[in-house]
């Protein structure tokens, strides 16, 4: 026998047995495991659940191929994915995920239910040209959450004697199931592409301790109106990831980092791409989260949009937690209010405080809220609605920011209930700050209250380069830059914008060893201000075009 007929003979065999297990082998060897030839409909208000577990489990006994979902409608609860296979769902196939919460009692906690479910895997893939939906309805109830993170939002809505209305998922409090569509821990060799994920309950992709993952040309999209808790693709402790060709629009944060130790100790995120996405959220586009029990680390973020969305960029530690070595490059934003609960349109924000501080029951002695180091922010143009706060902690420096060719062009939202916005930027609690070729305008409509385009406080260590602008108001006396105990710095190459008062102020007694070389100040009134409490502040200026020169 020759091992040509030897071959034919082997594939005859095996297409037989696999046809008789509900299977199709194509030319291409891959067998293909139609979910309709399991028992599913394709009709939506059957219940399509068992059918598709059913056509998992059998391409996973074949030791792997394709589950195929073609075109139709199919209803399902919680699916549990295995290693080896390929989950492709057809154009003009829907796949719903049921509305009863007891479809998804498998989940190991509530939490994790989700549509497609997979926990120690190995090469799995999730794609094709058709939808997932997860049927996501809401409600509007009066807000008698204590929630620290908008505790201000609602103590200015008190003030104004204005509704605390806010939207919560259909069936709260009472229902305690919330299923994302994509839920996946320890997972290893992933891919998800093409399909669009949509209508959420919960963040619509849950990623914990996964490795070497791909999720390329998604869409996912909850209500930016309505949608709360729908995070668009949150990593919990993953590596190796990239993310890619995807528009991600979500009524909370779009893309999070986050490292906890809800489902096993925490790991650090780290070595992650995020490339050519457009980002729309009533949160934040880009987080890393509050929930940093370990750290973030080796992350790049490039050539992406953000728009329709109320805060760009956001980067926070509380638990401990570490953010180091991130690169922000070549970002568009475009942001507007949404409502009272929702964030303040900042292009870029920096928070760092303990949990205790957030509630206001800080005590003495508590660890330090983690340590943010080596982040750049390059190439950046931002049409903002609020205000651009970078805030280190008193205990915790941010050390070694690197902002660069950073347009913020700030205006209100008259329509708001309440704006906190007083300077374009705030940056305090910094070490070896480098901020090059930063742009402020302000722009109509604006708002009474807005004072210096820059504000620093507590800065050792800058390099200023670079930055044109000036204060918010021409008539008004603030000025365009103000340093408060900020210490060996260097301004150069910059421009006082027409309608400059005072350029730079020093304010502060731990001020001092401050440099201006080679810039335009022609058209500010005042250079440069030392204030009285500014005791040890020694200025040196030279190589500047002074006004009336």
């Amino acid at each position: 026998m020759t091992r040509s007929v030897a071959r034919r003979i082997f594939l005859a065999v095996l297409l037989f047995v696999i046809s008789g297990c509900g299977s199709k082998l194509f030319a291409s060897g891959i067998a293909i495991f139609n979910v309709k030839d399991y028992g599913a409909t394709g009709v939506k208000a059957d219940d399509a659940r068992l059918a598709i577990q059913k056509a998992i489990d059998a391409c996973a006994a074949a030791g792997g191929g394709e589950v195929y979902v073609p075109p139709g409608e199919y209803t399902s609860g919680m699916l549990k994915l295995r290693s080896h296979i390929r989950f492709y769902v057809e154009a003009g196939a829907t796949l719903y995920g049921s509305d009863n919460p007891a479809d998804f009692s498998a989940a190991p906690t509530p939490f994790q239910s989700a549509v497609f479910y997979g926990e120690g895997l190995e090469n799995v893939t999730i794609e094709g040209r058709g939808t997932v939906d997860g049927q996501a309805k809401f409600i509007r109830l009066e807000d008698d959450m204590d929630d620290v993170f908008i505790r201000a939002a609602k103590d200015a809505m008190r003030s104004t004697g204005k509704s605390l209305l806010r939207t919560f998922p259909e069936g709260y409090p009472m229902r305690k199931v919330y299923p994302h569509l994509v839920c996946l821990g320890n997972c290893k060799d992933v891919r998800i592409t093409g399909l669009a994920f949509i209508h959420s309950q919960s963040w619509t992709f849950l990623l914990h301790a996964c490795e070497r993952v791909v999720v390329d040309g998604v869409y996912i999209h909850t209500s930016l109106e309505e949608a709360i808790w729908c995070d668009g693709i949150d990593m919990d402790g993953c590596k190796d990831v990239r993310i890619a060709n995807s528009s991600i629009e979500t009524g909370d944060d779009c893309i999070i980092f986050v490292s906890i130790s809800t489902w096993g100790p925490a790991r650090p995120c780290e070595n992650i791409t995020v490339t050519n996405c457009r980002l729309s959220s009533s949160a934040n586009a880009i987080k890393c989260s509050e929930g940093n029990e370990k750290g973030v680390r080796n992350v790049v973020i490039d050539n992406c949009v953000i728009t329709d969305s109320s805060q760009g960029i956001v980067i926070c530690v509380t638990d401990g937690g570490f953010v180091s070595d991130l690169q922000i490059s070549n970002v568009t934003i475009n942001l507007r209010r949404f409502e009272w609960y929702h964030l303040q349109g900042g292009a870029i924000s920096f928070i760092m405080k303990r949990r205790s501080e957030w509630a206001g029951t800080a005590a003495k002695g508590e660890p330090i809220p983690g340590v943010i180091r080596n982040v750049a922010i390059r190439n950046v143009i931002a049409h903002c609605t609020g205000p651009s706060n970078i805030d280190g902690h008193p205990e915790s420096p941010i050390d070694g920011l690197s902002l660069e060719n950073i347009k913020l062009v700030v205006s209100t939202d008259p329509t708001a209930p309440y704006d906190f916005t007083l300077h374009a930027m705030r940056i305090t609690n910094a070490t070896n700050l480098r901020l090059k070729g930063i742009e402020v305008e302000w722009e109509k409509p604006a708002l009474d209250k807005w004072q210096s385009a820059l504000d620093l406080e507590n800065v050792q260590g800058v390099e200023l380069d670079g930055f044109t602008g000036r204060q918010a108001w021409p008539d008004k006396d603030f000025p365009a830059v103000a340093f408060e105990n900020v210490s060996d710095a260097m301004i150069r190459n910059s421009k006082a914008a027409e309608g400059t008062g005072v350029f730079l102020k020093i304010s502060g007694q731990k001020s001092g060893d401050i440099c201006l070389f080679g810039n335009d100040l022609r058209k500010a009134k005042v250079p440069y201000q030392v204030a009285a409490d500014a005791t040890a502040a020694k200025v040196t200026a030279l190589q500047n075009f002074m006004p009336g020169k």
